[in-house]
Parts: C-alpha cells; sequence; structure tokens
C-alpha cells in the first residue's frame, strides 16, 4: 500500500482550554496533508486537479488526546475510487502513538458548471498510485 506521509507542525492555536489539540483542528491537519498530496505533490508529478474537488464527508475517530507537540504525522492513502468520487484515508500520529484515523469522501466537481463530475482518466491514474 502507498501511503503519503505529511508532517504537520502544531501551532498554539491549536489547543483547547485543557492544553490539547482541539478535536475541530484535526480537520485542520488532515486538510494540511490532503492539500500537499493533492495539489503539491501531485503538480510537481504533472498532475494538476483544474477543475476542482469537494468534500461531500468526514468520518474522525479519536484514540487519544495529542498534547502541543512540535509536529504530529499524518499517513494517508486513497481508497475506494468510483466515477466521480474517492475515499481518503488518513492516520494521524504523535511520535508512534496512534491519535486518531479519519475517512473523507471527495468529489470532483465543476467550479464553473457548479455539479460534480466524473474522474478523468488521468486523475484515475493518480490517484491509483496512492491506492491502499
Amino acid at each position: 500500500m502507498a501511503r503519503f506521509t505529511y508532517r504537520c507542525p502544531l501551532r498554539w492555536s491549536d489547543l483547547d482550554a485543557f492544553g490539547h489539540v482541539n478535536n475541530a483542528r484535526f480537520l485542520t491537519l488532515y486538510e494540511e496533508a490532503r492539500v500537499a498530496l493533492f495539489f503539491n505533490v501531485a503538480k510537481e508529478s504533472g498532475m494538476v486537479f483544474e477543475e476542482g474537488v469537494v468534500i461531500a464527508r468526514h468520518e474522525i475517530d479519536y484514540k487519544r488526546p495529542v498534547d502541543y507537540v512540535e509536529s504530529v504525522r499524518v499517513e494517508m492513502w486513497v481508497g475506494e475510487i468510483s466515477n466521480s468520487s474517492f475515499t481518503i484515508l488518513y492516520e494521524m500520529f504523535d511520535e508512534d502513538a496512534l491519535v486518531s484515523s479519519a475517512k473523507s469522501v471527495a468529489v470532483m466537481y465543476d467550479l464553473e458548471a457548479r455539479r460534480p463530475r466524473r474522474v478523468r482518466a488521468e486523475e484515475r491514474e493518480y490517484l491509483e498510485t496512492w491506492q491502499g
């Protein structure tokens, strides 16, 4: 299985009143990893998701709190790929401890027409390189 690994720095603003990373901030951390893979790494390899991708669903399982540390490690990979959507699976680690797992459903989207669109062949090929 091909996993993308991203080191995500934490900020003081990520913490809640108890000194733990706020539950809503987990989505932001997962988003940073997703942007790195689907925009930065994709662009470096010649793949550009030009028309758009939107998130239709998120699911997060919290395993344990995360105190302030320099960074967390997000590992992610692509699950199912359908005609117009795909799933992204994530695991977040504080050192070697699994702190959260998550799943997002992403839908290919035509921003101009404001509607879902089909996954193009080149997009599918890129997604398949990260499929687990």
